[in-house]
């Protein structure tokens, strides 16, 4: 008897911890930062606090969310780490300011996520990068050798994210790197910075897959997205862009290393006052690859300097070598298309001699030019083979 007795409790016990683990893990904990020591006073460095919230959110077996409130919070460079327990969502109700100090400027990156699954990032709140201060050290237009300024937030190897509802402002560097990432999503977001801050690129991303951007307003001055080696399934649409350097593929072959791309889909996207449209840009160098699989379609332009470009002869700092690129571009179609070119040529297809573009299509072009002279817009092929289809203005050269 006192044996049965005894195995019911047991089992009565085990099952009591079951429910109490599940409802654990069903549950949502926050971790607040003003619990681990954060000063809202805009001065104070929360670096440390913020740290002690994430480790112990980290540790979390249940969904777990660092909560930062509203006020105004001083961060130096962080880098929050994984694998964490369970799901994380790291919460931005307040604004947050990065360092001024040149001595601080050394850092990568200002706020980095890295080795984590199952992250949100949202909150409505503010991202200061603080870039004024910093870009009169950026001197990369004379300096090949120049040292990086910090990158605004950069995910490193993350798993299914979501980043939303946040508003990034005067980055140093880029504000948002994705790089070895899979399945992340940036949705809702702002991004800004003036015209001529120099490499202000809005989102960047490399050697990842499954990345979508949507309903995102960007205005800066580099690239509002840039595609790098390594990029596969990527999902642009809404997406609104300028001032800038439009949307872009590259630049890829610049080193000896395969830089491979493909599978790109951009749609509904509207870009206002930028220096280039949607862009494909490669070194002429021996570095090799393939671009492939891309569709541009339903994309408005309204005084774009370059709506569409492909560019096999970049080389924005000199030497510049004169041998042909050896990316091979493919397969890309450029579908409904339309509005006002700011320069007379409004397409350019400069591709390369060894390896011409191949199946490239236009289909239902209408981008006008009204110059002094009267005249239209124009468009220039070199080296690329394709179909035309619909109306074409300018006048397709393929």
């Amino acid at each position: 008897m006192g044996l049965k007795l005894t195995f019911g409790w047991v089992c009565l016990l085990i099952f009591s911890l079951s429910v109490c683990i599940t409802e654990a893990q069903g549950q949502t904990k926050d971790f607040n930062v003003k619990n681990y020591g954060a000063i809202a006073d805009g001065a104070t460095d929360n670096s440390k606090a913020f740290l002690k919230a994430w480790k112990e959110a980290c540790e979390w077996t249940g969904r777990a969310r660092v909560w930062i409130p509203m006020g105004t919070y001083r961060v130096n460079s962080v880098k929050f780490e994984g694998p964490c327990k369970g799901p994380i969502a790291f919460v931005i109700k307040g604004y947050l300011k990065a360092p001024t100090e040149p001595s601080l400027f050394i850092a990568q990156n200002w706020i980095n996520f890295r080795y984590i699954n199952n992250l949100t990032v949202s909150g409505g709140g503010v991202l200061d990068g603080q870039g004024k201060e910093a870009w009169a050290y950026n001197d990369c237009n004379k300096n090949p050798n120049c040292p990086s300024l910090p990158t605004t937030m950069r995910f490193d190897f993350v798993t299914s994210a979501w980043v939303h509802h946040l508003k990034s402002i005067n980055s140093k560097n880029t504000h948002f790197v994705v790089f070895g990432c899979v399945d992340v999503k940036i949705t809702n977001t702002r991004i800004s910075a003036p015209a001529d801050s120099p490499n202000t690129d809005g989102i960047k991303m490399a050697n990842s897959r499954g990345i979508k951007i949507q309903q995102t307003t960007i205005r800066t001055g580099d690239d509002c997205i840039a595609m790098l080696a390594g990029t596969s399934h990527v999902r642009i649409f809404n997406v609104t862009c300028g001032p800038g350097h439009g949307i872009s593929i590259g630049s890829l072959g610049k080193d000896g290393d395969q830089n491979d791309l493909f599978d790109i889909r951009a749609r509904n996207c509207s870009f206002h006052n930028t220096s280039d449209g949607i862009r494909i840009k490669t070194w002429a160098s021996p570095g090799i690859g393939k671009v492939s699989g891309l569709i541009y379609e339903d994309i408005f332009m309204n005084q774009v300097g370059n709506p569409i470009i492909i560019d096999q002869e970049y080389c924005p700092y000199p030497p510049c070598k004169t041998q042909p690129s050896r990316v091979q571009i493919s397969n890309v179609t450029y579908r409904n298309i339309w509005g006002n070119s700011g320069s007379k040529v409004a397409v350019t297809f400069r591709c390369s001699q060894s390896r011409p573009c191949r199946d490239l299509v236009m289909e239902n072009i209408n981008l006008r030019y009204h110059g002094r002279d009267g005249e239209g817009s124009t468009a220039i092929c070199n080296n690329v083979k394709g179909e035309s289809l619909g109306p074409q203005n300018p006048a397709s050269c393929i």
